[in-house]
């Protein structure tokens, strides 16, 4: 009989990103390793195997060495701290809310570079464009584009042939 074998590796990626998909998934993930491990296979060979860091499979080892099952249960993640506390997220959500030329800024809409460097004139924090992005989704800000206008264009004969306009 021929062993099977699965020739796509976006298959096996796919695989790898389902067990990263649930908390529970990750626990039997770790699990199977530690298992592994304690059947004789070395943390470098199980890491090969599995499509992990050696260095994840000797960690939870040793979590699991000191509080068995229980270490291998994933606990809360903190994350790194915001830079911003909550009393200058809410100003920031005040000030987004107005015109950015209100707040000192020489544009007229707000965009990450602006926003990032309006935080960094009024609270001395540097943030990256990316991370005012995501302050803009957090805050459901969503960004402005303006209206093209076009050159030489009558504004009065534009309104007449805007369809809303009533005219």
């Amino acid at each position: 009989m021929r062993p099977l074998t699965i020739a796509d590796a976006t298959s096996v990626l796919g695989l790898q990103q389902e067990i990263q998909r649930s908390e529970e998934s990750r626990y039997d993930h770790r699990l199977h390793s530690v298992l592994l491990v304690a059947q004789g296979m070395t943390c470098p060979e199980v890491a090969r195997l599995l499509g992990d860091a050696p260095r994840s499979v000797e960690y939870w080892v040793h979590r699991f060495e000191r509080r068995g099952l229980a270490g291998l249960v994933e606990g809360e993640r903190s994350g790194r701290p915001g830079r911003l506390n909550e009393k200058q997220v809410q100003e920031i959500n005040r000030v987004l809310r107005a015109k950015p030329s209100d707040a000192g800024m020489r544009v007229n809409l707000w965009d990450g570079k602006t926003l990032s460097a309006w935080i960094e004139k009024q609270y001395g924090i540097q943030l990256g464009v990316r991370q005012c992005q995501r302050l803009f989704r957090q805050l459901e800000f969503r960004l402005r584009k303006p209206r093209p206008v076009l050159a030489q264009a009558h504004p009065g004969r534009q309104k007449a042939h805007k369809k809303n306009s009533g005219g």
